[in-house]
Formats: structure tokens, C-alpha cells, sequence
């Protein structure tokens, strides 16, 4: 299947402006956490409430474990939302993203009778952004946008390339 050739221009273009605003969105929130120094996931996972909760207050009483899962959040974020913006690797950029996001929601969802500390920026009820950015990277990595505007399509001409070479 070539991707290019199954969608409009203006589906591209759709599709392209949704893999780039997401990925700003988490590259920056993972420079923002990178360069705070007081930055640890610990008050975020302090407020896990739903089935994630025994996995988070275990994460939250290992020093050694809590490093790593704060380096792997910063560093996640960077490169995934580095990805999704130039389309290197989208769908795996893409995959990754939706299953950080989805993590994040199954810590803290917004269902009735949870309640938490930190302020909510609006009232939700079951579907909030972080749900609906999961989503929607999901649905990027059914479309792969990055072949057609990004680096992998660098990516699948060199394999192209190679394929002819070998045969």
C-alpha cells in the first residue's frame, strides 16, 4: 500500500497538523519536566486512585525505581514528540505515545466517585484530553503520515532502494 496515494490532500494535511500539534504538546511537556529539577512523577502518582494505584505507590516507595520511571517519562516524552514532529519512526513515535497517554489515564481517570487532589482544569466525566490524545495517536499510527510528510519517507525510498539492489 502506498500511502501517499490513499488520501486527499486535505486528509494529509489533516493528518500531518494532528501528528505535529501532538507531538509539540508532548515534546514540550517533556523539556518542561526536564528542566525543572523538582520534577518527579511522585505527585502524579500519589494521586493514582483507580487500578493502577498498587503499581504507583510501589513505584513511589523505590527510590531506584521512581529514577527510572521519571527518566523514562522525560525521555519518552522528548522522543516521542520529537518523532511525531519531523515523522521519523511515526508509528512507533505514535504507539509509544498512545500507550504513555493511556497509562497516564488509567492512573488518574476521571470517573464518578474519584476524587483528587490537584485541580482539574474542567469537569469531565469518563473521557477527558489525555483519553482523546491517546486516541487520536492510535488512529495516527493506523495512518502513517511520517512516509508521506517526514523523514521516513527518506526511510522507505532508502528500502526501496535496497530491495531493487538485491534482486
Amino acid at each position: 500500500m502506498k500511502d501517499n496515494e490513499t488520501y486527499t490532500s486535505l486528509q494529509l494535511t489533516g493528518l500531518v497538523i494532528l501528528r505535529i500539534l501532538i507531538g509539540w504538546h508532548l515534546l514540550y511537556e517533556g523539556i518542561a519536566k526536564l528542566l525543572n529539577p523538582y520534577w518527579s512523577s511522585t505527585g502524579f502518582l500519589s494521586e493514582s486512585k483507580w487500578i493502577l494505584s498498587g503499581f504507583s505507590e510501589w513505584v513511589i516507595s523505590n527510590p531506584g525505581i521512581l529514577n527510572v520511571v521519571d527518566f523514562v517519562n522525560i525521555w519518552g516524552l522528548i522522543a516521542i514528540g520529537t518523532g511525531l514532529i519531523v515523522g521519523l519512526f511515526t508509528r512507533t513515535a505514535a504507539i509509544s505515545g498512545a500507550i504513555l497517554l493511556f497509562a497516564y489515564y488509567l492512573n488518574n481517570p476521571p470517573l464518578i466517585g474519584l476524587e483528587y487532589m490537584m485541580p482539574a482544569e474542567g469537569s469531565y466525566l469518563i473521557i477527558n484530553k489525555t483519553l482523546i490524545e491517546a486516541v487520536a495517536l492510535f488512529v495516527l499510527a493506523i495512518f502513517p503520515t511520517g512516509s508521506s510528510v517526514g523523514l521516513d519517507f527518506f526511510i522507505v525510498r532508502l528500502k526501496k532502494l535496497t530491495r531493487k539492489e538485491t534482486k
